[in-house]
């Protein structure tokens, strides 16, 4: 882990409470910043005030329960701040599609607000996240950022507008922004809806996992260190400014694959079969970063691999359960 520049910093982090957003929140706070965490916990998933409990009485940790909906409210929690991470989004590509004016409206309109109060406050940089789901299905393997954008879901195609946004903001308005494209994302605190963690859980309780389609579509699974990591960088680095940089492990594994590992680090190999589910529309069939330009840029490189992280997440689920 590089050593953290950005210090004495008052740091506002959108969903600072969810799965990516409270990992940002940890990292920051060792750097003797002032954090405050803009979150609506919403009831897409429960649990996240777990993520940020142990940050409750840290004298430079504030917790503000409010929208990105709400611009007043948002523009009240963002005063003063130097540095804007925006981590909150309606996540979930099988959840967008069936409410698309949510994700709509919490993606593009919640995006739009962000960067209008940092507009007004004049902060010093904006990280946006941004998803791999605005590429749709590759042309070309591995993605670079050149790669066209064809976002096959409402998710992407909100992620691709609120990127859009971004740009326009940093050439219209000057205002310093940089977006991330995570490419499957992964780790302790993940969401119950995401693959990993869906399967270990159903997986622990000798249940069999839903697999969507053959399982042979593949995935570029990023550990969550290595997405602070970049945010970290793309914050700190003046030429990240009005770029879009591809955030991914660089491998792809299908989702077949993924299956059998963590039955295996569960003591449940041979003994429990996936249920295969017909696919849905807005499924795409593989995903694999091209990293270079974050790597020249940035001076970013994913450290964690599969295993490494499939360990570190198994044993942090085990240990959660027996709570």
């Amino acid at each position: 882990m590089a050593i953290l520049m950005i210090k004495g910093k008052k740091i506002l982090v959108t969903g600072g409470a969810g799965f990516i957003g409270s990992h940002l929140v940890d990292r920051l706070l060792n750097g003797e910043n002032t954090i405050i965490v803009y979150d609506n916990f919403d009831d897409f998933y429960k649990g996240k005030m777990q993520n940020i409990q142990h940050n409750l009485q840290e004298k430079n940790f504030k917790l503000v329960k409010g929208d990105i909906l709400n611009y007043e409210g948002l523009t009240s929690a963002m005063a003063g701040a130097d540095l804007v991470f925006h981590e909150a989004a309606q996540c979930g590509i099988r959840y967008c599609i069936n409410n698309p004016m949510k994700a709509h409206n919490v993606n593009v309109t919640g995006t739009l607000n962000v960067l209008m109060a940092a507009k007004q406050i004049g902060v010093e940089k904006v990280v946006f996240a941004s998803s791999s789901g605005i590429f749709g299905a590759p042309h070309q393997s591995p993605m670079d950022e050149t790669h066209p954008t064809n976002p096959n879901s409402p998710y992407g195609v909100t992620k691709l507008a609120a990127e859009k946004y971004c740009l326009a903001f940093n050439k219209v308005y000057e205002l310093n922004v940089v977006s991330l494209r995570y490419f499957s994302v992964y780790g302790p605190r993940g969401r119950p809806d995401q693959v990993i963690r869906a399967f270990t859980a159903t997986m622990s309780e000798d249940e069999e996992p839903r697999i969507f389609g053959d399982g042979s579509q593949t995935r570029d699974f990023t550990y969550v260190s290595d997405i602070v990591e970049a945010n970290v960088l793309a914050a700190e680095c003046h030429d990240s400014t009005g770029q879009i940089f591809n955030i991914g492990y660089g491998k792809e594994f299908t989702i077949n694959q993924v299956f059998t590992k963590i039955a295996e680090k569960l003591g449940k190999k041979d003994k429990i079969q996936p249920n295969y589910l017909e696919t849905y529309k807005g499924e795409f069939p593989h995903t694999l970063a091209d990293t270079q330009k974050a790597q020249k840029i940035l001076g970013w490189r994913p450290k964690v691999n599969l295993d490494q992280g499939l360990d570190m997440f198994v044993e942090w689920f085990l240990k959660c359960k027996k709570k």
